[in-house]
């Protein structure tokens, strides 16, 4: 598979869409966010599932190529949950707010060296006819007991990348880019398309 001229982002979600542009901002490819396209539930159990899921349906809904990720974190103190269901911890219609307070409830009483844990993502891009390419990255570090920071969303506040001294939310956009496993997995894709 190569570069398609047309990608439809396969993401309601506006900070995921600004990040996917910035990222991507070389590859050789019309964007497409406003196109219609049905719910797509993310019932699948990992990340490349939803991905793929998400794509899938996106590419066949619009008849053009679909790129679509699926993120999370990873907590090693809770076994690697909330994983896949990190944009769902605190219930199917929570907000990013209602999630990170859930999981630092959970967090509660365990010392800053037991909150080790990684953000994983997976981006993909399905074709119309059925060809798919994929690709993850990750971004490990540790979780903090209270938010700091404005910048990101979802987790960022809690999150501290490994060998840094801010939460992701108080990373400038192109620090957050070169680092996170959304960059990380969008190169690694670009590189497989190209």
């Amino acid at each position: 598979m190569a570069f398609p001229s047309r990608l439809v982002i396969a993401s309601r979600n506006p900070g995921k869409v600004r990040e996917i542009l910035r990222i991507c901002f070389d590859w050789p490819v019309a964007w497409v966010t406003d196109a219609a396209w049905p719910d797509v539930e993310e019932t699948g159990d990992t990340y490349l599932d939803n991905a793929l899921a998400k794509a899938r349906a996106v590419a066949a809904a619009t008849g053009e190529a679909a790129l679509a990720d699926d993120s999370g974190i990873e907590v090693d103190a809770l076994g690697g949950a909330p994983g896949p269901r990190s944009a769902r911890y605190a219930g199917e219609e929570a907000t990013d707010e209602r999630n990170l307070r859930a999981l630092l409830a959970a967090l509660k009483g365990i010392p800053g060296s037991g909150r080790t844990a990684r953000y994983r993502a997976v981006a993909a891009v399905a074709l119309p006819g059925g060809e798919d390419v994929w690709a993850e990255g990750t971004c490990e570090g540790f979780l903090r007991t209270r938010p700091t920071g404005e910048g990101g969303f979802g987790y960022d506040p809690i999150f501290e990348p490994a060998g840094w001294d801010r939460t992701m939310a108080q990373l400038d956009p192109e620090e957050k880019d070169r680092i996170s496993h959304r960059g990380r997995s969008l190169r690694a894709l670009g590189a497989a398309l190209a």
